[in-house]
């Protein structure tokens, strides 16, 4: 059995981000799951099971780098406050 290893391709466009997380929101939402619940434990945790496989949402939510997500969550946020 060969080890390999699994890459996934970070991205840094804003846009696409937002795409991504909007397409793996609606995928949770379909699938009958919390949305904001199980993205809070994906954050937490990085454990891509708390993200559904339907329309591909895990192997999308991999692509984001997790520390890049949280930043853009919090710039957004903070924007919206007017802070």
């Amino acid at each position: 059995m060969e080890d390999s290893t699994r890459k996934f391709i970070a991205i840094d466009n804003k846009t696409e981000i937002k795409e991504i997380l909007t397409s793996v929101y609606k995928s949770l939402l379909l699938k009958g799951y919390n949305p904001i619940n199980q993205l809070v434990g994906y954050i937490l945790s990085e454990d891509p099971t708390y993200i559904t496989n339907y329309n591909n949402a895990r192997s999308l939510i991999c692509r984001i780098d997790r520390d890049e997500l949280l930043q853009e969550l919090l710039i957004e946020y903070l924007e919206k406050k007017g802070n």
